[in-house]
């Protein structure tokens, strides 16, 4: 489940996006495996387009390691449904 994010409203860790509350994960926080799994289920999405040519694994979860380093992405958690995902910001 994709939902485009806007700037939230903080609320001691939690935000608020489109009604759902949200925990957001620092990337440092989650082990190599467990971020490399999330990233992972992000890029490998059905419907996700890199354009007219193929783009190894590698250079998607590099492209995305280095957002979530930048701050334009972030870990999001849904507690109501338990789930995780990745949110572009800006």
């Amino acid at each position: 489940m994709c939902r485009r994010s806007r700037k939230p409203s903080r609320m001691s860790g939690w935000a608020l996006f489109y009604g759902w509350f949200v925990i957001k994960i620092p990337p440092q926080q989650l082990s190599n495996d467990a971020l490399t799994g999330v990233i992972d289920a992000f890029v490998l999405r059905e419907g996700t387009d890199y354009g007219h040519r193929d783009i190894p694994i590698e250079e998607k979860r590099d492209r995305v390691r280095k957002m979530l380093a930048s701050g334009r992405a972030e870990i999001h958690y849904y507690p109501e449904n338990e789930h995780i995902d990745i949110e572009l910001i800006g």
